[in-house]
């Protein structure tokens, strides 16, 4: 009774504020994925599932159990090159995508974030910052730290105010601070208050000051608050929550074994599963995201893999779109609106 309290006032209260969204067939935008292939490649697919560019990143692929292997920044968009040890850099323009640059980075490459005027740089053993101009992303880092574990279990970067948040699969959730600039800026420090049962963290999403953190094998979604866990989540009849995205009041995890997507809602403190299934696949889900009203998932099953694409409605439904199929181990998914 007291959770089905809890999602009555959060849908007066979500009614309240959520507008009526954009008709799906109104959505204009790309969903991007990388081959993940020894020479890795850029796909784009328009709002109607078709791939309407391939592009070399200039790199080699071969990265997994990771999350944000592709983040966008206005028209600039990263792909991490985890097999040459570099990311790429993309440039949008009325024609397409173009590649813009590669940059080398210390270490193995897993994840990538924009914010605070910088690009973030997961990689298997470091996380390192390179400041971005309206010309590019300067090659040279101007911060760098290691990791707490450094183990190679790396899974994803995300940005906090004055702070990164980092998972390690080796039971790490750790923040490493920003100085003033936004670079880079000091050590790695392990989140306080993490559960006793901690098993395997991966995938986080961030807003604000706060993150939301997948406990992986222990079938838990963390809250994480000025560097402390705050809330902890069972996953229900779902098993094992790896991957987030978050619209608004609703948090989505691609739940890997189950081959699902859930939906929750979240709010202050709470995280409340309101649908455990949202949305069923035939391979196990590798990455999701979220922008604009539409949800993007990566699943995998062996060397084929699946991009399937959401419209989300303002009670956080989805709609399918449509699914393509990929002849590889794609990696990372990216929404990125046009304006058309």
């Amino acid at each position: 009774m007291k959770v089905m309290s809890y999602i009555a006032a959060l849908a007066l209260l979500i009614g309240a504020a959520i507008s009526i969204p954009t008709h799906a067939q109104d959505r204009h935008f790309l969903a991007v994925t990388a081959s993940n292939t020894p020479t890795n490649n850029l796909l784009v697919y328009n709002s109607s599932n078709q791939l309407i560019q391939t592009l070399p990143t200039g790199g080699s692929g071969g990265v997994a159990g990771n999350s944000g292997g592709i983040a966008t920044s206005r028209d600039r968009l990263a792909v991490v090159n985890f097999g040459s040890e570099n990311v790429s850099i993309f440039i949008r323009s009325e024609e397409g995508f173009r590649l813009e640059q590669v940059i080398p980075t210390v270490s193995s490459p897993l994840s990538v974030a924009f914010g605070h005027g910088h690009l973030y740089v997961l990689g298997s053993t470091t996380v390192e910052s390179h400041q971005v101009f309206d010309f590019g992303v300067s090659p040279g880092i101007d911060g760098e730290a290691a990791l707490l574990h450094a183990d190679g279990s790396a899974a994803q970067v995300g940005v906090l105010y004055r702070q990164l948040i980092i998972t390690e699969k080796s039971n790490a959730i750790e923040t490493v601070n920003l100085a003033s600039d936004g670079a880079v800026d000091g050590s790695a420090t392990l989140v306080q208050n993490i559960p006793s049962n901690v098993n395997v963290p991966l995938g986080l999403v961030t807003r604000d000051n706060e993150a939301y953190v997948t406990i992986a094998h222990a079938n838990e979604i963390s809250l994480v608050r000025n560097d402390s866990v705050v809330t902890v989540t069972g996953s229900g009849t779902q098993s094992a929550p790896c991957w987030l995205a978050l619209d608004g009041p609703y948090l989505f995890s691609a739940n890997s074994p189950s081959m699902s997507v859930s939906r929750y809602l979240v709010y202050g403190t709470q995280i409340i599963q309101a649908e455990a299934v949202a949305a069923s696949f035939n391979g196990k889900p590798t990455d999701v995201a979220y922008r604009n009203g539409v949800l993007g998932v990566i699943d995998g099953a062996g060397a084929v893999s699946h991009l399937s694409v959401f419209d989300v409605d303002g009670d956080g439904n989805l709609t399918l779109r449509g699914v393509s199929t990929i002849n590889s181990a794609a990696n990372g998914v990216a929404i990125v609106p046009t304006g058309d």
